[in-house]
C-alpha cells in the first residue's frame, strides 16, 4: 500500500509541506509513503488540447511527466495547497488540472483511490482544502480527511510588512505591530493541527488496510 504526498506550495520548506509530512507520518506504520514538493517545478495548466484522450497520457512536456508514474502507482494521496487570494495556489491548481489525462474513456487510473486534503492559509486555510476535495471528487477519489493549519503570509518576510497598511501584519495584528518570532505562525505552535494530521494519516492507512484485506 503506497501513499503519495504532494506539497503544492511554491515554498519548499513550507507549513504546507510540513503538514503533508505529518499526515504521511500517521500512516507510515502500515504503508509505504512518498513525499514530493512541487516547489521549483515547471507545471503548466491544462490547455484543453485533448492530446490525452486516446491513451490517458498528457501530451504536454513539463515536470508533471516525471510525476505521472508516482501518481498512477499510488493507492492514496495526501495533497496540500496554500490559500492564495481565497483559493488554492496556482501551482497546485495546475498540477490538479493536469489530472484531466486520467478521466477519458472511463479511465480508472486514479478512480476508486483514497485521499486526504491539506489546506494552509494566513487567515483562512479551509478554502484550499475544499478546492482539493472538489478536484478529488471529480476523479472519483474518496477524500477521507481534511486537515488545515495557519501559515505565515509573505508579509512576515517581504521587508515591508510592519509598515504596509494593506498587508497581513496590519490586517491580523493592527497598526504598529513589530514582527517578532513570537507572532510568526509555525506548525510547532499548532499541536492540534499536528494531532489532526497524524489522525488523518492513521484513518487513511486503516482504510487502505481494510481494502487490501477485502481483496
Amino acid at each position: 500500500m503506497k501513499i503519495l504526498g504532494i506539497s503544492g506550495s511554491p515554498r519548499r520548506d513550507s507549513v504546507t509541506a510540513q503538514l503533508v509530512k505529518e499526515v504521511l507520518a500517521g500512516a507510515e506504520a502500515e504503508c509505504e509513503t512518498e513525499f514530493v514538493s512541487l516547489s521549483g517545478k515547471r507545471i503548466g495548466p491544462c490547455v484543453a488540447c485533448l492530446g490525452c484522450v486516446r491513451d490517458n497520457v498528457c501530451a504536454l512536456n513539463d515536470d508533471l511527466a516525471g510525476l505521472r508514474e508516482s501518481i498512477v502507482s499510488a493507492d492514496a494521496y495526501v495533497i496540500g495547497a496554500a490559500n492564495f487570494y481565497g483559493v488554492l495556489n496556482g501551482l497546485t491548481h495546475c498540477f490538479l488540472e493536469r489530472w484531466y489525462q486520467f478521466r477519458h474513456r472511463e479511465g480508472k487510473l486514479v478512480a476508486g483511490k483514497l485521499g486526504v486534503a491539506v489546506g494552509v492559509g494566513g487567515g483562512m486555510p479551509a478554502p484550499a482544502a475544499e478546492s482539493i476535495k472538489a478536484f478529488l471528487q471529480y476523479h472519483q477519489v474518496e477524500c477521507v480527511g481534511e486537515v488545515t493549519a495557519q501559515g505565515p503570509a509573505c508579509c512576515f518576510t517581504c521587508g515591508y510588512g510592519e509598515d504596509c497598511k494593506v498587508g497581513a501584519i496590519h490586517m491580523f495584528f493592527g497598526a504598529g505591530t513589530k514582527i517578532t518570532p513570537e507572532i510568526i505562525p509555525t506548525l510547532e505552535k499548532q499541536p492540534e493541527a499536528v494531532g489532526a494530521a497524524r489522525a488523518a494519516g492513521k484513518i487513511l492507512s486503516d482504510r487502505l488496510l481494510a481494502l487490501a484485506l477485502a481483496t
